[in-house]
């Protein structure tokens, strides 16, 4: 339980102080650890004592680990170079080294019942998973790190018990005694706390709130003082602080001048969805324009709620409490497929679906509200007049707001329009930032082909507000907008552009990652690093990075054997082929688990939930298959085979499934939602908690010495698999990720049955 809460808040905390890239290592460096540990718990056995005083010290000495690592990385002050997050990765290893190591001396000393000992691990990981989100909305990252310190010297406690030492007991409680004292005083006085962020000290901050998918603070400005709602110490939204009720009639119109404002010039006292509202600036624009019903989807209840109706409700004079405003706090593109309405305007601007949540995979960095099975159900919820209005950076060349285009023609045609050239405008403001951090292009598209005199309305409002003519239905400037709408060929377009604009869909949600394979390392050596387009884009080279530490991470975990306790690999050409076995079940299980992950996204609204009841159902329904393994294969390679082969049946099922319920479900209850989830997870996940305990079974049965490698090659497949899930989910899909999980555990099934068949018979008849 507290190693799990360890990790997945140790992703919202890598999100906050350095950048949301960095959150995947989280997964990678526990994996890691716990690899490390279960071979340094060979050296820990030959320790002085009993085993429950050597769990006891251990789990005393990892209470202190976790809090030293906690310290650690919050005093972290700049962006860490090459080398800073190496040393970032094995620092934060260490509580997870130690955690291996308790969990594999338990495994060791009780490999008889593994599959009794792997149930309450996996159940205590589970109970992480829950803890995870109240723990976060209550008491915020750091002070969730200090409860798992707290764990930690709790569960020494019961060790010493066990052993029957009355000195390692009272220092065990009077450990835990001192780190709740911390929790308690640093709630209050926020002794250790996040200080410095993204290279940068954090100041000016009056209001600092967690919960499981960010960190919001409420600051001013510096030189205008003007407050501003900061997420994860980055990505900032304005508060909206003039009264609207007595603002004149020339105060409206500039509160809507520019792009963000031009839909609503364009339908004055529309009704209106405003996805993602922040602040609230877009909500004003919309009651501006005289809209009596404007309904505001805001994902983040901190700011919806906490910020905007209650604790500084009066900054914006009550904005979010007016009778014309519906505040909705959901993810956009759930609230768009439940709903039964249409609306003559859905804006979006500039928001983004990148910032990690607690999930830290690298996957769930996406939430599927820019690809064009989104943009096919917003424009399925205009009215025939409706215009859809999307506001993203621009650059020279276009990327983001030309893939907005390349998603919105690929909708545009599932709905039978047969020229999208007709539907859409592009308005730019700040031309002159297009080489510095970008320009915003404001992407106009219309349910219907927009007529001449919408056209020439737009042209008149556009110049009235200096916004620089990007495209209009009929117009001859020659640029990549215009090309795109108009081409013949738009493979020939996509494969000659500098950049990845191609359409995204549900299952390759990847909308902000538009360097093209082929030019990574160039964007690396000579990209402007000052601008959003680098920020964002950083993404998919920082994933090479990533992939470069977990092999390290994977050979030290392999070396460690020979180099730690002198032992090689065994002898027996079988026993060692036979260890591959533990290689495709580390790699399928994670492979399987981050595509889940974001598969169920759609269905359930949020990351945050995915990953919630995702991991819980795989843990949980994993332990209770550990748990009658036994009773099921025994020592019959027949039924092992059997199980295999149905996991490799069922993965490519359940993601049909994963489809089809998110297509049936959005207007179900979450409560309904999630249950239908883990319904539909349960007996796959059931399955893939028989192989691992059944292979360390035929192990111990066939060579002892061999257990500690057939852990450390689980646990260094997983740490590679995990960031190969993500690599092979970009440029592959989840789907397709999905499958290829699933094969290798039929590739598991191949070596189970060349190599082992006799060593599991020969195990259970010990």
């Amino acid at each position: 339980m507290a190693t799990l809460l360890l990790e997945l808040t140790l992703t919202r905390i890598y999100s906050v102080i350095f950048y949301y890239h960095f959150a995947f290592l989280a997964i990678s460096v526990a994996l890691f650890g716990l690899g490390a540990g279960g071979v340094y718990s060979y050296v820990v056995s030959g320790w002085k004592g009993t085993l429950y005083q050597k769990l006891g010290r251990l789990a005393a000495f990892n209470s202190m680990s976790v809090l030293a690592s906690l310290v650690f990385l919050l005093t972290r002050k700049g962006n860490p170079g090459n080398l800073e997050l190496v040393v970032i990765y094995f620092f934060s290893a260490l509580p997870f080294l130690l955690a291996g190591a308790i969990v594999s001396l338990v495994i060791s000393e009780t490999i008889e019942r593994v599959e009794r000992v792997y149930f309450f691990d996996l159940l205590g990981a589970a109970a992480g998973c829950l803890l995870l989100i109240p723990l976060l909305d209550a008491f915020g990252g750091p002070n969730t790190v200090i409860a798992v310190a707290v764990l930690f010297a709790a569960t020494s406690a019961i060790w010493y018990n066990l052993a029957r030492e009355f000195s390692g007991r009272v220092g065990a409680v009077a450990l835990a005694l001192a780190l709740t004292a911390l929790f308690v005083f640093n709630m209050r006085l926020d002794w250790i706390d996040v200080r410095y962020a993204k290279g940068s000290t954090l100041a000016n901050e009056q209001f600092v709130k967690w919960n499981s998918f960010s960190r919001i603070a409420v600051s001013r400005e510096g030189g205008t003082n003007l407050p501003n709602i900061v997420i994860d110490a980055d990505a900032a939204t304005g508060i909206f602080t003039q009264d609207l009720n007595s603002m004149s009639d020339e105060s409206k119109r500039s509160v809507m001048n520019g792009g963000p404002g031009l839909p609503y010039k364009l339908r004055p006292g529309a009704k209106a969805l405003v996805i993602g509202p922040g602040g609230g600036w877009d909500v004003a624009r919309a009651l501006a324009s005289g809209s009596k019903d404007v309904t505001g989807v805001e994902i983040n209840p901190i700011i919806a709620t906490t910020v905007m109706r209650e604790k500084f409700a009066q900054l914006s004079h009550g904005l979010y409490l007016r009778p014309e405003i519906r505040i909705a706090v959901e993810d956009g593109r759930s609230f768009v497929r439940r709903s039964p309405e249409k609306y003559q305007v859905i804006q979006a601007t500039l928001v983004d679906t990148w910032a990690s949540t607690a999930a830290g995979a690298f996957s769930l960095s996406e939430n599927n509200l820019y690809t064009s099975d989104a943009f096919y159900d917003y424009l399925s919820h205009l009215t025939d007049d409706g215009v859809l209005a999307f506001t993203r950076w621009g650059f020279d060349p276009p990327r983001e707001s030309l893939r907005v285009i390349s998603i919105t023609i690929d909708a545009l045609e599932r709905l039978g329009e047969r020229d999208p050239a007709q539907h859409v405008i592009v308005a730019r403001e700040g031309s002159n930032k297009l080489r510095g951090w970008g320009a915003t292009d404001n992407v106009i598209v219309s349910r219907k082909p927009m007529s001449g005199a919408f056209v020439k309305q737009a042209l008149a409002l556009m110049a009235e507000s200096n916004m620089e003519i990007v495209y209009v239905p009929g117009t001859d400037r020659r640029n990549p907008f215009q090309e795109l709408l108009t081409t013949v060929d738009r493979e020939k377009f996509f494969a000659n552009y500098q950049y990845n604009v191609t359409p995204v869909n549900d299952n390759r949600p990847f909308f902000f990652y538009t360097v093209q394979p082929r030019d990574i390392w160039g964007f690396l050596t000579t990209a402007e690093k000052e601008n959003a387009d680098y920020k964002i884009n950083r993404a998919v080279p920082m994933l090479f990075g990533v992939l470069f530490v977990s092999v390290i991470a994977t050979l030290v975990t392999l070396l460690l054997p020979p180099l730690v306790l002198g032992q090689q690999l065994p002898q027996d050409r079988k026993l060692r082929v036979f260890l591959l076995y533990f290689v495709c079940l580390g790699a399928g299980y994670i492979m399987i688990q981050v595509s889940l992950i974001q598969k169920f996204v759609l269905l359930l609204g949020h990351p945050t939930y995915a990953l919630t009841v995702i991991i819980f159902s795989m843990l949980l329904t994993s332990g209770l298959g550990s748990f009658y393994s036994k009773k099921i294969v025994g020592n019959n390679p027949e039924r092992l085979r059997i199980v295999l082969l149905l996991i490799v049946i069922l993965v490519p099922v359940l993601g049909y499934f994963a489809g089809l319920v998110s297509d049936l479900g959005p207007a179900w209850p979450l409560s309904m939602k999630m249950l239908m989830t883990v319904l539909v997870i349960a007996p796959l996940g059931f399955l893939m908690g028989i192989p691992f305990p059944t292979g360390l079974s035929t192990l111990e049965g066939w060579e002892k010495s061999a257990v500690r490698w057939g852990w450390s090659m689980n646990a260094a497949s997983s740490v590679l698999g995990s960031a190969m899930a993500i690599f092979c989910a970009i440029y592959l899909g989840l789907y397709q990720t999905l499958v290829l999980g699933g094969l290798l555990y039929l590739v598991a099934a191949w070596v189970f049955r060349a190599t082992a068949e006799k060593a599991l018979q020969a195990a259970g008849q010990g």
